[in-house]
């Protein structure tokens, strides 16, 4: 083999091995750290039944009363209907968290709206958004899931009040 191959050959073995301490780095950065979530544009989200979602009130304005509007009768989370998050087991188990008519991340960043801190819980979890009058769990990629119901979310599924929801080692439910 002349020098030249053999010159050729180990630029191109060090080159390959920095690519590979690159790519350990980038995935350890990633673990540690996590990934950047964009928030979504509340105006820019849609249900599915394709009319458009209103923006979210800035103003101060109360909310109109719980009683107005009448509870559905397959049980569905509505905007009325639904007021707060109960931690039934789990770390956290006996926590109730108010709810608003903003997008909640479940996960174990400190970022989350609901943080928990369990090994089973990926950094950004899960998600409740609200999509006109239903709320919606959406599972954000984690590594074991988010189970409603005892059924595995993997599209955006409408919550049914008093359904368990699963995230790790934590269950919680929306009550009234």
């Amino acid at each position: 083999m002349s020098e030249l191959t053999l010159l050729l050959l180990r630029i191109g073995f060090l080159v390959l091995m920095w690519f590979f301490v690159f790519a350990v780095v980038y995935s350890l950065r990633s673990d540690l750290f996590g990934v950047k979530v964009r928030k979504l544009d509340p105006s820019a989200a849609t249900p599915p039944s394709g009319t458009p979602v209103p923006a979210f009130a800035a103003s101060s304005a109360p909310a109109p009363a719980a009683s107005a509007k009448p509870a559905p009768s397959d049980g569905r989370a509505t905007l009325g209907t639904v007021s707060r998050i109960v931690i039934t087991s789990g770390p956290k188990a006996g926590l109730e968290l108010p709810l608003g008519d903003e997008p909640l991340t479940i996960g174990r960043s400190s970022e989350s709206g609901l943080v928990i801190r369990d090994d089973y819980t990926s950094s950004h979890h899960a998600r409740l958004v609200l999509r006109g009058e239903q709320w919606m769990i959406q599972d954000l990629d984690s590594t074991n899931g988010t189970w409603h119901d005892g059924v595995r979310v993997s599209a955006p599924t409408a919550v049914t009040i008093g359904a368990p929801i699963k995230v790790g080692a934590t269950t919680f439910e929306l009550r009234k």
